[in-house]
C-alpha cells in the first residue's frame, strides 16, 4: 500500500528537479572554461598527471598522429 506515496514523493522530487533554475553566475563559468593567468596558483596534482599524460596538455598544442597526406588517403578510402 506505500506504492502510491512513494510515487507521490518521486513525481514530486522530479517536477521540483524539472523546473528548478538556479541563478547561473556567468563570470566565474568563463574563468572555469578559460585558460588561468599567468601566475596564477596552479594545482599539483594536475601538473603531474600533465607531465604522466602530454597528450591531454591542451596548452602545449595539439599533436597528430597523422600527417595531413595519410589523413586524406585515409579519407579517401572510407569514401
Amino acid at each position: 500500500m506505500g506504492r502510491g506515496r512513494q510515487k507521490a514523493k518521486h513525481t514530486k522530487v522530479a517536477r521540483e528537479l524539472k523546473y528548478f533554475s538556479p541563478d547561473t553566475n556567468y563570470n566565474a563559468l568563463e574563468r572555469e572554461l578559460t585558460h588561468p593567468v599567468t601566475g596564477a596558483p596552479v594545482d599539483a596534482r594536475l601538473e603531474e598527471d600533465l607531465e604522466k599524460w602530454p597528450e591531454f596538455n591542451t596548452a602545449s598544442g595539439y599533436t597528430d598522429d597523422y600527417s595531413e597526406d595519410e589523413f586524406e588517403s585515409d579519407q579517401n578510402k572510407t569514401a
